[in-house]
């Protein structure tokens, strides 16, 4: 292994997550801007999020000074650029492009691919999880001749990967995942001189976010800082990233690398800190409130709490409160963030806010297979491709029916009349003969027609590639190829990360993700144990039991007891450590709680909902860690009924409606399995009241249908009978 680089300087380090790293990074780069000159000062951040926010707080100067402009980049663009001076003819790989190079690589495999592979690639989201262990293996620079007796599935993997990247050098790409390992390469050789060029226009670094930097990221900063003043900031109590592929706290690995460990402890003025504050505190260190008030009270934390019967229900109940909150305080949509616990739930997520009347917004790229306008345009290059077989275009089939509704003028005239020299302009031809740029305009809000026409965009550089490259078929049918492979395994879900933050609606996004972002208002979703540890901690490719036994494996895999105890403050007794692989990425997943807590700036709700166990029997089985924090003494929760909250909108209301059936007959029978007593006169009640509304002469047909229909489904008349 690689010895540690050696890094010369100091490391500030913040108590955790509940601290702002932004305001403590201004200061230090005052101090190094007065010593050295603003335009001589480099600011790295490890994560391109949040960098608009550094970049204010930086800039922002003092009371009688001049505005800064500070010179600040995450880590992989100011690599990229490294990487730019030495060859300015190299290409950084799209990620759409990577889907099909890495596709025609391992269809071409002359190695004999594993049985367990060969029959895991049946399984909905193989090539995703394959791609994210590529990813992690670029990242780190795993190759397959640097390893001892891997397993065969990863040699098998991990020659893929080296033979992938062959076929990227002889390409001239670089792929987005190894723009670090490549430029820390080039600057440690001093390829061509490069490392000079990159290094002379400053002559201090500060580096953010420290406790993200893994081992290749700390060889570039010491590569890059050889010769200036350094001085990195970091949290305690914070790195979830790194510690996913290496253990130890921020301090150890600062020692390691032999920076001079300082401790920063924020000055806070009177009722500025966040009510929740000492939640985050408890739930990254396992420290209770000790800190006593003026006069002599303990320091008490606080949140809300929202336990609803159903996923879908929490979700309503979190619309409802978003409204009640826009009205009572004045808040905006962009100060507030619903945080769900992985990437994949941020499409269901969005659309059940959205249809609740609350605009949203993604951290993060967009899902291209939640895009109108791409599966538009999707199926107009199915259509096209059906046609350059000979097949005949128009059938009763998806497309057809897509372009149907989107273009009631649709037929086969229109189709041929979209023919261009080649797919891109018969992509263009289409946009301009169905008005497509300005339906999204007319028809959608500012902000679903910004996310559209940057999906349009996306099909229009992938109809690029294609027409450029040799990969692929510069026909429909290989746009149509790639095009399928993009949608369905997205690059949100791997590696695609937006630098600014969304504007114009609530964020939604996964819980890591507001790390790097602050917000007046967090709901925590899914709060439920689940998902909080939950069971999958790395991947779904390999069993549990493989990966304990595959220390090559592109994380964290094989902890030790001691190694748990080190890494994560909670557990402090290595002999409390039964399962330390479990222990680990349990402990991961609750500082991962922690620090979307720390990112409320006035108010955090904790939302989860009763978990189905058969029939209408349900159990409401709360994270772990949100029962402890509860049991704690000086941390409260207050509980906010899911359904007290006033219902606001049509499409609310209808939805409340449609629920009550199904609603009452769980009620009751939950009140009679506790030996308790219904009051059924509520439900009689309730129902006459529903019985008049089925009477009225102007009730929507369809609505009066759903209305009946949730009856008989309460009743187990699941088909209806006429």
């Amino acid at each position: 292994m690689t010895p540690p680089p050696r890094l010369s300087g100091s490391c500030k380090l913040l108590p955790g997550p509940e601290s702002d790293p932004a305001e403590a990074a201004a200061e230090l780069y005052a101090d190094l801007a007065a010593s050295h000159g603003s335009r001589n000062v480099l600011v790295l951040k490890r994560h391109p999020t949040g960098l608009e926010r550094l970049t204010e707080a930086i800039g922002t100067a003092g009371a009688g000074e001049p505005p800064r402009s500070p010179r600040v980049e995450s880590v992989p663009e100011h690599a990229s650029k490294t990487i730019e001076a030495f060859d300015p003819t190299l290409d950084r790989l799209e990620y759409e492009e990577r889907i099909e190079l890495i596709s025609l690589v391992i269809d071409g495999a002359d190695r004999e691919i594993p049985d367990y592979l060969e029959h895991a690639a049946a399984r909905e989201g193989f090539a995703r999880d394959v791609g994210q262990l590529l990813l992690g293996a670029t990242r780190q620079r795993l190759r397959l001749a640097d390893l001892e007796d891997p397993h065969d599935c990863l040699a098998f993997l991990y020659a893929t990967n080296d033979r992938f990247h062959e076929v990227l050098e002889e390409r001239g790409y670089v792929e987005r995942a190894d723009v670090i390992p490549r430029a820390v390469s080039l600057l440690e050789d001093d390829a061509d001189g490069v490392r000079g060029r990159v290094t002379s226009s400053f002559d201090a670094v500060l580096a953010v976010e420290f406790e993200e930097f893994r081992r290749l990221d700390r060889r570039y900063l010491a590569a890059l800082a050889d010769d200036a003043e350094l001085v990195c900031l970091g949290r305690r109590h914070a790195s979830v990233e790194r510690t996913r592929v290496e253990p130890g706290t921020v301090d150890a690995i600062a020692r390691e690398v032999g920076l001079e460990v300082e401790s920063l402890e924020p000055e806070r003025a009177a009722g500025s800190t966040a009510p929740h504050d000492p939640i985050a505190r408890f739930l990254a260190t396992g420290e209770a409130p000790s800190r006593e008030t003026a006069d002599g009270s303990l320091a008490e934390g606080r949140a809300r709490r929202i336990r609803a019967r159903s996923a879908r229900e929490q979700t309503r109940a979190v619309a409802r409160e978003i409204q009640a909150l826009r009205e009572r305080r004045g808040w905006t949509d962009d100060e507030i963030a619903v945080a769900v616990p992985g990437i994949e739930r941020v499409p269901e997520t969005r659309r059940r806010l959205r249809e609740a009347g609350i605009p949203t917004a993604t951290i993060g790229t967009p899902s291209l297979a939640e895009d109108p306008v791409v599966n538009e345009l999707y199926a107009f290059v199915t259509l096209q491709a059906r046609r350059e077989r000979g097949a005949p275009p128009l059938e009763d089939d998806d497309s057809t029916t897509r372009l149907r509704a989107r273009v009631p003028e649709f037929d086969r005239a229109l189709l041929e009349d979209c023919d261009g020299s080649s797919v891109r302009h018969s992509l263009e031809r289409w946009i301009q003969r169905t008005d497509l740029k300005g339906r999204i305009a007319r028809e959608e809000s500012w902000l679903d027609a910004r996310e559209q026409f940057e999906g349009l965009e996306r099909v229009l550089e992938i109809a690029d590639f294609v027409e450029e490259t040799d990969l692929v078929g510069p026909d429909w049918g290989g746009l149509r190829r790639m095009l399928r492979r993009t949608i369905r395994y997205d690059a949100p879900y791997v590696h695609a990360v937006e630098t600014s933050s969304p504007t114009g609606g609530v964020a939604v996004c996964a819980a890591e993700d507001l790390k790097y972002d602050s917000r007046e208002v967090v709901f925590l979703l899914d709060l439920i144990d689940d998902r909080y540890p939950g069971d999958q901690h790395l991947t779904r490719l390999f069993p549990r039991a493989w990966l304990e036994e595959m220390p090559n494996y592109p994380a964290v895999t094989d902890p030790t007891p001691e190694t748990v105890t080190e890494t994560f403050a909670p557990v402090d007794d290595p002999d409390d450590v039964t399962d330390p692989f479990g222990a680990y990425h349990a402990q991961r997943s609750r500082r991962r709680l922690a620090l979307a807590a720390g990112a409320a700036r006035t108010r955090l709700y904790c939302c989860s909902y009763e978990r189905g166990s058969g029939g209408l029997r349900r159990t409401h089985e709360e994270s772990r860690y949100l029962r402890l924090a509860a049991a704690t003494p000086g941390l409260t929760l207050n509980d906010l009924e899911a359904g007290g909250t006033r219902i606001r909108g049509e499409a609310a209301a209808i939805e409340a409606l449609l629920e009550q059936p199904r609603g009452e007959l769980e009620r009751v029978l939950r009140e009679a399995s506790t030996g308790g007593r219904a009051d059924l006169g509520e439900t009689e009640e309730l129902f006459e009241e529903i019985a008049l509304l089925l009477a009225e002469d102007d009730l929507d047909p369809v609505l009066e249908e759903a209305i009946r229909s949730q009856f008989e489904f309460a009743a187990g008349e699941v088909v209806r009978g006429e």
